[in-house]
Parts: structure tokens; sequence; C-alpha cells
């Protein structure tokens, strides 16, 4: 194109204002246009990220001329093709949450020069400035991607790789810069070489990068070149060599996207993260992350203990790998422990994928259910759960088909009175919840949900409610030596909630 990276320098640009803590620029530099952010600013600070060698008139391999307008075709092999159609851009929204840069200690940032920390400072602004579209959009006209695959191509200190990352990433969080990155010739695989160096902060960064592009890519031929078995095991060894809270995010995020990606690339990626022991790796994060939600409670861990779960639950659905989760029966314990806890509201979206991931264990390991349908608490643990998950039909299926199946197990005629007294507090404490059910979602006695001992497939709350009013009935019918037991204090039981459930559950078993 005819103007030059100077040229564009002297535009004018309608740009909208960052928030109050981003610097307004140096009066020498000011446009006539009301922003606390001046654009002839902004691209001051894009000009101090060119790396020296381009300063000096030279060209970064594979960068292209940076005063040239960045090129739309790029080659077949570092293309991307980013979904057109809403829904998919909605899931890859979704998945690229807006990062900010992370200052490194007094001993990483020693023996940096006065130039490094000119860049660094200049490119930690443009980073948080970068969490804004409209100031996004601005820098991609101005450049930015062509300078910073300039330093990516070229030898540079981790801090200024990391930075370049980083804004990058924050870049790929609104559509149309996350297409002119995809578009833009190299970059997507210099990214990826990315994946090789040994800087942690710069794997997370390129990690998340990775996720938002993996909920894009579809039918990609290349995936096989840029996600080698060196790059995936750099992507295990993150995560084992740090327990810090924004890099495990990024890189089980990571995780998590490649097994909620399309299947043609789970189809090429799972494979190979299995040979390196992917679920042993998620397994052992989980006991990590429930030993510091049973030690103290830190909201910022829930959304790792979340993508945990989801990433297990994922991998609980493929016929490949569900027989080594079902095997696992520290699994099972944390995954029980989660389901029990007293209080479930803060971390109530993963007790919900925890009911969900039982549901798909018990369907291939169906001896494990006569085992759970002897612990009363976690009975009580599936009720509570199941208001969180109000909003998702299938998570309510799967929550009954477990109960309906625990349920049918229990031989109430061999319980103690005092084991018995408990299921029937449960039981009668669940009452709003099953009338609420009820009234919501009425039973369907032909719907597909559980099978019963002939083969048809019923609704699994009717064989709930049938239970349900067979351990009631004898509840009622009980002697005072059963009622009367010395830990009724323990199970207060309100009578008049036996009766009304067991009209409800009567009316279901005609």
């Amino acid at each position: 194109m005819s103007n030059s990276f100077a040229e564009e320098h002297e535009e004018e640009q309608e740009f909208q204002s960052p928030p109050a803590h981003h610097p307004s620029a140096p009066p020498h530099e000011s446009f006539d246009i009301s922003t606390t952010v001046d654009p002839s600013y902004v691209i001051s600070l894009i000009r101090k990220l060119l790396p020296s060698n381009v300063k000096d008139g030279e060209h970064a391999t594979g960068s292209g001329l940076i005063g040239e307008e960045p090129k739309t075709e790029s080659r077949k092999e570092d293309a991307i093709n980013l979904p057109e159609n809403g829904g998919e851009m909605e899931a890859i929204e979704n998945c690229g949450e807006l990062d900010g840069p992370e200052p490194r200690n007094d001993d990483q940032n020693q023996g940096q020069s006065a130039v490094e920390e000119t860049w660094e400072e200049c490119g930690c602004i443009l980073w948080d400035l970068a969490a804004s579209e409209d100031h996004a959009q601005f820098m991609v006209q101005k450049f930015i991607l062509d300078v910073l695959l300039a330093n990516l191509v070229v030898s540079q200190p981790s801090r200024i790789t990391e930075i370049s990352l980083g804004i990058i990433g924050n870049l790929a969080c609104h559509e149309i810069s996350r297409k002119q990155i995809a578009s833009t010739n190299g970059l997507v695989g210099a990214i990826v070489e990315q994946l090789l160096l040994d800087d942690v902060p710069c794997l997370c960064e390129a990690c998340r990068l990775m996720r938002i592009f993996l909920h894009g890519i579809k039918a990609r031929l290349g995936i096989e070149r840029l996600f080698m078995r060196n790059i995936l095991v750099r992507k295990q060894w993150v995560a084992r060599s740090t327990l810090r809270l924004p890099r495990i995010v990024k890189i089980v995020g990571f995780l998590l996207a490649v097994l909620e990606s399309q299947k043609e690339v789970a189809a090429i990626l799972l494979p190979r993260l299995l040979e390196l022991d992917l679920s042993n790796l998620l397994f052992k994060l989980l006991a990590f992350e429930m030993s510091k939600l049973k030690g103290e409670r830190i909201p910022e861990r829930y959304t790792v203990l979340d993508m945990v779960l989801r990433a297990i639950e994922a991998l609980s659905t493929m016929d490949e790998y569900s027989q080594e989760i079902c095997l696992n029966k520290e699994l099972l314990q944390l995954v029980k422990d989660l389901i029990e806890l007293p209080d479930k509201f803060e971390v109530a979206s993963s007790c919900v994928t925890a009911a969900v991931l039982i549901a798909n264990i018990l369907t291939d390991a169906t001896d494990l259910a006569s085992e759970l349908s002897q612990d009363m608490n976690f009975l009580q643990g599936l009720f509570d759960v199941f208001p969180f998950a109000s909003d998702d039909t299938e998570a309510q299926n799967a929550i009954w088909s477990i109960i309906a199946r625990l349920l049918t197990l229990i031989q109430e005629s061999e319980m103690s009175p005092s084991i018995f007294r408990f299921l029937v507090s449960i039981l009668a404490s669940k009452l709003d919840l099953i009338e609420d059910e009820l009234l919501v979602r009425p039973l369907d006695h032909g719907e597909q949900k559980t099978a019963d001992t002939s083969g048809t497939k019923i609704d699994a709350r009717v064989v709930a409610m049938k239970r349900i009013c067979n351990i009631l009935t004898r509840w009622k019918f009980s002697d005072d030596s059963v009622k009367n037991t010395s830990s009724m204090e323990d199970y207060r039981i309100n009578e008049e909630d036996v009766d009304k459930l067991l009209d409800h559950c009567r009316k279901v078993s005609r």
C-alpha cells in the first residue's frame, strides 16, 4: 500500500477513551481529539516496540515491511479459518478472557538495559489498552501486529516475548482484530514457535492464545505440524512446574479447549495428550484444588476447580478414555467429597459438573452404585446440588438418574433404625424441591432416561418416585421402636411433609 508507517503516524483517528487509570498523552503529541489516550501517543508507544533491526531499516524474517499495510492473505499453512456464524464466534468470545501484564520480581528484572525497560513500560501500557475493543482496532490499524511479529521472530529477552504474546492475546479477544491476527502472514506460526520456549510466563500467554484459536479452527490440515509432541509436552511441563493461579488457569484452559474443541481437532490432539498422561495430570490438579477448598475458601481458585472438573467430565464421555476414569478410586472419592460439602453455593457450578461426572462413571461402572447407595450423606448431597442445575436440563436428568439408581439399590428393610430414619428425613426435607420439579417438568412415563428391569426406557424420576413411595410407606407402617430411636433428635422428620410427599409419589406410581 502507498501509506508508510510514518505517514499513518500523521493521521487523525477517532478513538474511544480508556479507563481513567490509563496514561494520557504527552502535550507535545496531542491531537485535536477528545480522548483520554491520544491516538498519537498510542502510535508513539507502538513505534517504541520496534526491534532494533527494523528501526535500522532491516526486515525481520517473516514480518514483512512494517511500513506497509498488513497483508490480508496468509500462507496456506499459517492461515486459520475463523468461523463466520454467531454461535461459534460466541464460543471464542467465551474462552478469550482479557488479561493484563503480571509484573516480574526484581530478580527477574535484573540486568535489563534502559531500552528493555522502556520497551517493557510501553508494552505493558499497550497490553492494558488492548483490552478495549476500540483501542485494539486502532492498534491493529497502526501495524501493531507487524511490530509484534517482528519481535517474535528475532531473539528477544523472555519478558519482551511474554508482553508481545500478552498484547496479541488481548487483541484476539475482539472479533475484528482476531481475524486480522489469523490472516497476518506468519504470525500464527510465530506464536506456535513460542510453545517451545522454557519460560513459563511466555508459555502461559502462548497457551491462552492457542486456546482462543482452537475454538475457531475448522478442519485444519496443518494442525499436526503446529501441535507436535514436544509442544504438548511443554503444556504438561507448565502445569506440573507451577502452582501460581494465573498460570494454572491458562494451561488448564488450554487443555479444556482441546477437549471441548471440534471433533477434527480433538481427534488429532487427544491421542497425543493421553499418551502424555493427561488424565493423571488432571486428577492431580483436582486433588490439589480440593485440598485448597477444604483448607481455606479462595474464590480465585474456583475457576480452576470448575475447569479441571469440566475437562475430566469431557474425557468421561469418550469411549477411549472413560475406563481409566471409572477405575480411579481417588477420583471418585474427590468428587464425592465435593458433592457432600455442606456449603456448596460458592462452588455450585463445580458441584453440578461433579454430579454429571458421577452419572457418566456409573454408566460404565455399575458396581460402584451399590457402594454409593450405602452413603446417605452422598444421597443428601445430590439432592442439595439439584437446585444449582435449574437451568441445565441435561444435568438435572443426570442427577435424577443417579438418585433413581441409588434408591433402587437401597434395602430399607435391612437398615438400622437410625440409618432408616436418616433416609426418611432426607426425603421428607426435599418435599418442596420435588413439588417444584413436578410442577415445572411434569413426568413423562415414556421419556428415556433410565431402564427398568424389563429393559423399557422410562423417566428416571418415575423410578425414583416409586422407590420414595415404597420407603415412605414402610416408614408410615413402622412401629415405635423404629421411629423413636435414640438418635431421633439428629434427624427431625415432619410427618406432614412425609404425607404430602407420599401422596405425590402414589400419584406417579399409579
